[in-house]
């Protein structure tokens, strides 16, 4: 298959290309800064920014036709919203949901037209369950899963899959958004909360984007795939709870498995 994949340049995205040229593919792999690209044996590398309208018609007019389309491109911020700055909040948007939906609507033309395509948008646990110091990266991400969902409905029609990949903590992790406020109000909030994740994933720690890349691959060759897919133990566990109690039993069990007071 033919396969696009955004910020292809580092951890899950530059996984998901080695895994899916392993198994035969044909990848393009696509990064704002190329140069992240250089080390991946993939059938081709573009430049390609996904809030950019023309860099998105440059790269849909030079590839032409693909069989699957990779939504990986995320832009991170973690703060309290009482100060989230909101020039990154909309980036974060245009980036993390909107990049995504521009891409999809090149593509679903044609798509239509040949009755298939494979929409793999990389959402996160964090896009059905918020948290304190992530809403706005949660909104981003519970903005993709809404429209995801939607094309779901609007797009299986005409043959076209969308899947939904939502992991837990994965190493080795976001990059680090400098410049966003860290309130003194919120310093309680802040040392509460570190370290959460080796409370949820144990002592072996966040895997690897490989169970990430894993699971893409087999969303890619496996119709019956649904529409959700959590990865990693820490996912299937939050998700599972979550599914099973109401807000004020869930935000109970939350408080007393991280030792949150606040």
């Amino acid at each position: 298959m033919k396969i696009l994949v955004t910020a292809a340049g580092r951890a899950i995205g530059a996984e998901i290309c080695r895994t899916l040229t392993n198994e035969g593919h044909e990848v393009i792999a696509t990064a704002r800064d190329v140069r992240l690209l250089e080390d991946l044996n993939v059938a081709e590398r573009m430049e390609l920014d996904v809030t950019n309208e023309a860099s998105i018609d440059k790269v849909v007019e030079h590839v032409g036709r693909i069989d699957v389309l990779v939504n990986n491109a995320a832009l991170g911020g973690s703060g309290p919203l009482e100060t989230f700055p909101f020039d990154h909040l909309r980036a974060m948007f245009e980036t993390n949901t909107l990049g995504a939906l521009k891409l999809i609507q090149k593509f679903i033309p044609s798509w239509r037209e040949q009755r298939s395509g494979v929409i793999i948008n990389i959402s996160s646990v964090q896009g059905r369950v918020s948290s304190p110091l992530s809403g706005a990266y949660a909104a981003t991400k519970y903005a993709l899963e809404a429209l995801s969902e939607a094309l779901h409905y609007e797009l299986g029609h005409f043959g076209i899959r969308t899947v939904l990949i939502e992991p837990g903590f994965t190493a080795p992790g976001m990059k680090p958004v400098e410049g966003i406020p860290q309130p003194a109000a919120y310093a309680e909030l802040y040392e509460q909360w570190e370290g959460n994740d080796d409370r949820l994933t144990g002592e072996n720690g966040r895997p690897g984007p490989e169970i990430v890349a894993q699971a893409v691959a087999k969303a890619i060759t496996d119709p019956k795939t649904p529409l959700r897919v959590p990865v990693g133990d820490d996912a299937n566990l939050i998700l599972s709870v979550r599914s099973q109690m109401n807000d004020e039993d869930f935000e109970s069990t939350m408080r007393a498995t991280l030792g949150l007071t606040w």
